[in-house]
């Protein structure tokens, strides 16, 4: 593990030990050849010509071709990438280093390091730094995804595979299969691991006419779950099933109309529909099986949060409900404790028959943590479950489903690729939950949602959980739910959490850094720290400079792949490295205990952002803070940010008051949400 004393970090050529997600020792580099084919094998790789960028020689040999073992341009059997094995690519293309040859020198992909022809070399890195820009003949572009040459110059276009979009027809790790000019782009019939089809010139996107969609980093393009046709199912004769298991406490039945009216004001929940229950006040009165009880004892419970309080009634008594909750509320055990219950209930499964509970979750973090809490309730009952997202092997997450499972949560890609494989099946789901809906409709899912609810019987129990309310999640929510109760906990209007001291400071884009590191000397204790960036490639820029000044930090972001984010999430969760970066998505569901402050480097998107960042710290109860550095760019936001903050009970300060007045009549009100079907999702691209 890194320390802030290292001596790498006064070494100014010792960039690869410095990287925040590279540090074994780099492998050694073998000596260029014209040939190396498979297996040793002399086989040249033929440019094409064409034009040539920069005054490199049409048509030139390439020599990245694959030595006996490891990574070609590597020497055999040479390192390893962070403790992993050394990545094998399968013949035919993939993750090669893309040498020259054609239309433009190398500064290719891979593990190890990429040698460019005269030309185009270095490119942009993953750090967000950019590589050399010029390099002769065997100039290096070191690490992973480490150079990306622009347009025609990245990569060679022979058909021994080039580093990014080259016309061999193998698999890339962020490109689609077959030829194509872009940077990370791909045109081909395969699904790439971030690369989508079609058109318009993009980071992770096609190249052609058009604008292309963007990969999801969850085994196919959206573009693909698109295209995916789900049959079409016979509710016809359907199995009738028992939901409403609730039986009311007699403390609860003495509860007078009066006495759950001022409960429900001091809690600050509001209810709407018909025959509403009243809210239970302890644990007990839910009359939960006696190991639920015991699991809430042992984690240390004392009452229910308000969701829950006026949630559990309802859903234990097989209503449809709408929950809007803040961040942090409790609501995952407000539905995951009825889930429990339902399922008891219910026949047990047959061999090839799918789950009885369903949780649809936005990003595959908030699944895994959904588990991790569903685990240490279920484990007790023999209640089978599993967590289906992108980003990890599909082999295990297969293995479960055909043992069977009765709870599966799932994020939306991954799941219709498993319903299009016919691995499981929904006939059998009688409760089904949307967590985050908000998020999930603003990340571009509710095709995904509408294909996998028409799956699912509709006489079945949905709950449906949202931190606002606007327009497009109500839409939704009238066409899944009937008659539902409806549970506000605090305002639907966008409301920040008020345990959190909020400070936001007006600072030029040239003063953040300094800035941040002075914040750091400030508030560091130990506790743990997140940042947030708009981008990837900010996130890498910021945790690589925050590691050479002596801090230890890490990053995570949708470029990374899950072993390595479950890597980073453990070092921070642990303390080892107390400093996290992040985007929004990658962040999104993320539950870290003990998180002392968030710091918002770059103002997010929209208002709605604003409130779920800044609510990863003063969970349940907890006190947190939150600050953030804006800038003049963020003026739009100015007007509305500053409700927030009045709304929390907290100080505005002086020069945030200043830039409204000066901003006059350019500021807009009301615009608490920047939405648009690509809006979320768009912010992949970078």
């Amino acid at each position: 593990m890194l320390n802030r004393y290292d001596h790498r970090y006064a070494d100014p050529n010792s960039y690869r030990e410095r990287r925040s997600d590279l540090i074994g020792p780099p492998p050694p580099v073998a000596p260029p050849t014209m040939g190396g084919g498979i297996g040793g094998t002399a086989a040249p790789n033929f440019g094409r010509g064409g034009p040539v960028p920069f005054g490199g020689p049409p048509g030139a040999l390439s020599a990245g071709g694959r030595g006996s073992g490891g990574v070609p341009g590597s020497a055999p059997g040479a390192g390893s990438f962070n403790e992993y094995q050394p990545f094998q690519p399968s013949v035919g293309g993939g993750f090669d280093v893309g040498r020259g040859g054609g239309a433009g020198g190398g500064g290719g992909r891979g593990f190890s390091a990429g040698k460019g022809g005269a030309g185009y070399t270095g490119g942009r890195m993953a750090n967000g730094g950019l590589g050399d820009r010029r390099g002769g003949a065997g100039s290096i572009g070191r690490g992973f995804d480490s150079a990306r040459g622009g347009g025609r110059a990245g990569g060679g276009r022979g058909g021994g595979g080039s580093s990014n979009g080259g016309w061999s027809g193998g698999n890339s790790f962020d490109r689609g299969q077959g030829g194509s000019w872009s940077s990370d782009a791909g045109r081909g019939s395969g699904r790439s691991f971030g690369g989508g089809r079609g058109g318009g010139r993009k980071f992770d996107g096609g190249h052609g006419g058009g604008g292309g969609r963007v990969g999801r980093h969850t085994g196919g393009s959206k573009g693909d779950l698109d295209s995916i046709t789900l049959p079409k199912q016979d509710f016809m004769n359907l199995v009738p099933f028992e939901k409403n298991f609730y039986i009311e406490s007699p403390s609860v039945r003495a509860m007078t109309e009066q006495d759950a009216m001022l409960y429900r004001a001091r809690r600050e929940i509001t209810v709407e529909g018909q025959d509403v229950p009243k809210p239970i006040r302890v644990f007990q009165e839910a009359n939960f099986p006696d190991y639920c009880l015991e699991v809430i004892a042992k984690l240390g419970f004392v009452e229910p949060t308000p969701i829950q309080a006026q949630g559990w009634p309802l859903a234990l008594k097989g209503r449809d409900l709408i929950g809007i909750a803040e961040t942090g509320s409790g609501k995952t055990l407000a539905y995951l404790l009825p889930a429990l219950v339902h399922v008891s209930a219910q026949p047990r499964l047959a061999k090839g028959e799918g789950p009885i509970v369903l949780v649809l979750a936005p990003t595959r973090e908030l699944a895994v943590q959904i588990q991790v809490e569903n685990v240490k309730f279920g484990s007790r009952a023999n209640i089978r479950s599993t967590c289906i997202y992108g980003g990890a092997p599909k082999g295990p997450q297969i293995r479960d489903l055909q043992r069977g499972v009765e709870i599966i949560i799932a994020t939306p890609g991954r799941l219709i690729d498993m319903l299009e494989a016919q691995h499981t099946n929904l006939k059998r789901v009688t409760y089904l939950v949307l967590d985050e809906a908000d998020r999930m409709l603003d990340m571009g899912f509710e095709p995904q949602i509408r294909k996998i609810v028409a799956q699912i019987r509709p006489d079945r129990q949905t709950l449906y959980w949202s931190a606002t309310w606007p327009k497009e999640v109500e839409a939704l929510a009238r066409k899944f739910l009937h008659n539902p109760n409806k549970v506000i906990i605090g305002s639907p209007y966008l409301k920040a959490n008020q345990s959190i001291n909020q400070v936001v400071e007006v600072v030029t884009e040239m003063d953040k850094y300094n800035r941040l590191i002075r914040l750091l000397k400030e508030v560091m204790d130990g506790s743990r720290v997140l940042i947030f960036m708009e981008t990837k490639k900010g996130c890498d820029r910021v945790t690589r400079q925050l590691r050479m000044d002596g801090w230890l930090a890490l990053s995570i972001h949708g470029d990374k792949n899950q072993a390595e984010r479950d890597r980073v999430l453990a070092e921070f969760r642990s303390g080892r490295s107390p400093i996290m970066t992040a985007t929004d998505v990658a962040a999104r569901g993320l539950d870290v205990k003990d998180i002392k402050c968030v710091i918002n480097y770059d103002f997010p998107t929209s208002l709605e952002d604003y409130v779920h960042r800044i609510g990863r710290t003063g969970r349940a109860g907890a006190k947190g803070a939150a600050f953030t550095f804006f800038t003049h760019a963020n003026v739009k936001f100015a007007r509305d940010l500053i409700k927030i903050l009045q709304e929390a009970g907290q100080i505005v300060s002086p020069a945030l008051s200043a830039l409204v007045r000066s901003a006059g009549s350019v500021l807009g009100g009301g615009n608490f949400r920047s939405r648009g079907r690509g809006g979320y999702g768009n912010r992949a691209l970078f």
